[in-house]
């Protein structure tokens, strides 16, 4: 059952912690946005510690992270980046007080942990979209449609689907991590959902095993229909594996005659749409 967490208004209070990767450069400017938008920003432990790649040692990303799903007057947690980590810390978090009182979490790549978790475990829906970290070169578009998704407005996407959206509910996020959560509590239902997948800097051989395994444990046969984000950087290779990215997924997906949807624009790109994970779009 969902437990949809309440929209944002003006004068709320929101917090911005790093359960991953640490954070290279000031967010300071996204801070301002946010700020702009009528939003109090609290700025968690974890925005300026370090310990090696990661925003401090898993203990502090632990209590930073639990500071804010406890906090009654957080009233949504985002992500400063995504990197690696949050899966070193996400057994050890007690959600009670968040189901209790649910509040916008966002984030994307790494934090697709955190994202599937809520949604798998409590049924409680979150944000897929640009994080303070990608504030500075996101498109106008895709931080008004976090706005939106915040403040309870339609997402415009810029986006013609054709064939139409079915009615279900849509989950996904980053296909690597996707993949690495399942067998775990954290893993999605795929039953009767619109799947959409992103991913960055993997090579097509790395994407076509993916889709296969998720296919194989008879995830790919259950859907309603599969939106294909952006897939960037694809390393160069001294033999090509020869085919793209969408050939290969709608080669693996396909067979199942549900809808397919290409360049969705959701990923590690500048218009990286707002996604609301576990609900209908």
């Amino acid at each position: 059952m969902t437990k949809q967490p309440p929209y944002l208004k003006k004068g709320d209070k929101i917090a911005i912690v790093c359960p991953a990767s640490r954070l290279p450069k000031s967010i300071d400017k996204a801070i301002s946005v946010l700020e702009s938008w009528g939003l109090e920003v609290i700025s968690g432990k974890t925005v300026t510690a370090e310990q090696h790649q990661f925003a401090g040692d898993d203990t502090i990303r632990l209590q930073d992270l639990q500071w804010a799903l406890n906090d009654p007057s957080i009233k949504a947690i985002i992500a400063g980046r995504g990197g690696y980590g949050t899966i070193r810390i996400i057994d050890q978090l007690d959600f009670s007080s968040f189901v209790q009182q649910p509040k916008w979490i966002v984030g994307f790549s790494d934090i697709t942990v955190l994202l599937s978790h809520i949604n798998t475990q409590f049924g409680i829906p979150s944000i897929h979209a640009q994080m303070p970290y990608t504030f500075e070169e996101a498109t106008p578009a895709s931080l008004e449609s976090l706005r939106c998704a915040l403040f309870g407005i339609s997402i415009d996407y810029g986006y013609t689907f054709n064939p139409p959206l079915p009615e279900a509910i849509w989950i996904g996020g980053n296909l690597t991590l996707l993949v690495m959560l399942e067998g775990s509590p954290s893993a999605p239902d795929y039953t009767d959902k619109i799947l959409f997948i992103e991913d960055v800097g993997e090579r097509p051989a790395a994407i076509d095993r993916m889709m296969r395994m998720l296919d194989r444990a008879g995830k790919l046969s259950k859907l309603k229909g599969l939106v294909i984000g952006a897939f960037n950087e694809l390393p160069e290779e001294k033999i090509p594996f020869g085919e793209t990215t969408e050939e290969i997924i709608k080669a693996i997906a396909g067979k199942y005659g549900y809808p397919i949807w290409t360049g969705f624009p959701v990923g590690h790109i500048e218009d990286n749409r707002a996604v609301v994970i576990g609900k209908v779009q």
